[in-house]
């Protein structure tokens, strides 16, 4: 299934409380519990100012399907074309 990275700016990310955290992370799953089994969120990132999200799903038009419907910014959807680690280099 294709990887798409979310880049969501939201000012003060990096400032969330960590019920602030849990509040986002239970409306995001909730949404996802609706959608089906066909979009998975893997993790994300909080910056000081954005939230970059990892998401597995079948068309980037999901990704943002999910933002809508959950109330999120989705600044920047980029479908993953290659994953790299230092294994790489081997």
């Amino acid at each position: 299934m294709p990887k798409f990275v979310i880049e969501r700016e939201i000012p003060g990310a990096g400032k969330l409380t960590a019920d602030q955290l849990k509040g986002i992370s239970q409306t995001s799953c909730g949404v996802l519990s609706n959608m089906g089994p066909q979009i998975q969120w893997v993790h994300s990132y909080v910056t000081d100012d954005k939230i970059y999200c990892i998401y597995n799903a079948p068309n980037e038009e999901m990704v943002r399907e999910h933002a809508k419907q959950g109330g999120f910014p989705a600044n920047v959807v980029s479908k993953v074309s290659a994953i790299i680690d230092p294994t790489t280099a081997e």
